[in-house]
């Protein structure tokens, strides 16, 4: 017997579909990103609390390339885009999930046009990638605090001691 596709899959938008795809969702739009490699507690809260501040959520996640070019390590992304895509679209608060090849989110920002640009609380609002443009056009910008000190980083450390 065949199975549909999950109808969360189709919530994954390829950068370059991106702006006419979120046109078409609700405002205030949030933008969000990060590599979200191995999902934990401190990723779901985040998202959710990210989602609240808007009506619609959209998530840009670092290719392959760009997670190994953050310096991780060598054996990071553990889970390979297709699959990160996958789970992030899964989560009822993500309106729209796509991914970027370069260093920074800068061109699915520009592409999204967000009213609100969120990070987590690791990053002070001046540092934030597209805050400068976000606020430029009228929207705010936040860096919201964590509620769950967990990181992909600290839970494969403790992987590898067991």
């Amino acid at each position: 017997m065949d199975y549909p596709c999950p109808a969360h899959e189709q919530k994954i938008c390829p950068p370059e579909q991106l702006a006419a795809a979120v046109a078409g969702l609700p405002r205030p739009l949030v933008f969000t990103n990060g590599c979200f490699d191995i999902l934990h507690r401190g990723h779901t809260t985040y998202l959710a609390q990210a989602a609240a501040l808007g009506s619609s959520l959209v998530v840009a996640l670092n290719s392959d390339a760009s997670v190994q070019r953050l310096g991780k390590g060598a054996d990071r992304p553990v889970n390979r885009l297709s699959d990160r895509l996958a789970v992030m679209a899964a989560l009822g608060c993500v309106s729209l999930v796509t991914w970027f090849e370069e260093d920074t989110p800068l061109a699915p920002i520009l592409a999204c046009h967000p009213d609100i640009l969120v990070k987590g609380g690791d990053w002070p609002v001046d540092k934030i990638v597209g805050a400068r443009e976000v606020r430029t056009w009228g929207g705010s910008v936040h860096s919201i605090p964590f509620l769950h000190q967990t990181s992909t980083t600290a839970l494969l450390d403790k992987i590898r001691r067991l």
